[in-house]
Formats: structure tokens, sequence, C-alpha cells
């Protein structure tokens, strides 16, 4: 990756850590489900309101280091308007990122978090509002934690 691609991605992530998209409960939502990172201490609630099997809206607040904060940020405004198998393909494609620094071919905000897979433990940083929404779209109440998950 070159040397202004890099920086480019940094503020990428800077900017949805310092203004994040989507942030705050959504009234509206007829779907909740809460994240726990217990290595790193973050916590992320995500919001969707589903109009049929699409998210029609989606929101996100909690607490946690610049990666979980600006991930989750950036997966509200990569999520809207999907439905649960597309939502589930894109988190695949953004797993691929964080863990093995590949970006896909095609350019996109999700690529800024290649840099993750130098440092693992913040895997789980960048993947907790992805298991929280996933969780959201199946209606499943249960806690998302990291710690169930391979990543």
């Amino acid at each position: 990756m070159s040397a202004d691609l890099s920086e480019l991605y940094q503020q990428v992530i800077l900017d949805h850590n310092k203004r994040p998209r989507n942030r705050g409960k959504l009234p509206t939502a007829n779907r909740v489900a809460h994240g726990d990172n217990p290595t790193c201490g973050d916590q992320c609630n995500v919001y969707l309101r589903l109009d049929g099997d699409r998210i029609a809206e989606i929101s996100f607040d909690g607490s946690g280091c610049a990666i979980s904060q600006a991930s989750a940020s950036l997966m509200t405004t990569q999520v809207k308007g999907r439905t649960g198998p597309e939502v589930e393909s894109l988190y695949r494609q953004f797993h691929h990122i964080v863990t093995s620094g590949e970006t896909p071919d095609e350019i996109s905000d999700l690529a800024a978090f290649a840099g993750v897979h130098t440092f693992p433990a913040r895997i789980k940083c960048a993947t907790l509002g992805w298991h929280a929404t996933l969780n959201a779209l199946k209606g499943d109440a249960a806690d998302a934690t990291t710690e169930k998950h391979t990543d």
C-alpha cells in the first residue's frame, strides 16, 4: 500500500472518530443490540429500523477506542438500505480486510481498516459494531461479544 493511500485511510478513520455518522439512539428503532469487547473495554449499541427486510435507518452509540467508534460509524453508512444477507456479505468482506490487510480492487472506505491486521487485538475493536448489527438483524437479544468470535 502506498504511503499516500495509507495516509488517506488514516484520515478516513480519524474523521469517523471525530465526527461519527449516525451516532445516537434511534427513537424509531424496531431492533436493538448491544456489543461488548471486554479485551479493550469497547461498548456499542446498535439501533435499526427495518422496513421489511431492509435497514431503513441505523444508528449507534457507545464508547471505546478510536478504531471501534470509527468502524461503527463507517459501518452505519455502508449498511443502510441493505438486506440482512447483503450485510452479512459486506461483513465477510470487511472481516477479510481487517484480518488480511488485503483490500478489494475497487476503492472503498472499508479498506481504511486494512492496517488493523497488523494489530490483532484491534480486530475485535473494528468488528464490534458489525457483530452487534448482525445480532440486531437476527433479532438476537443476547449481547454481541467479541469473545465469542474467532476474529
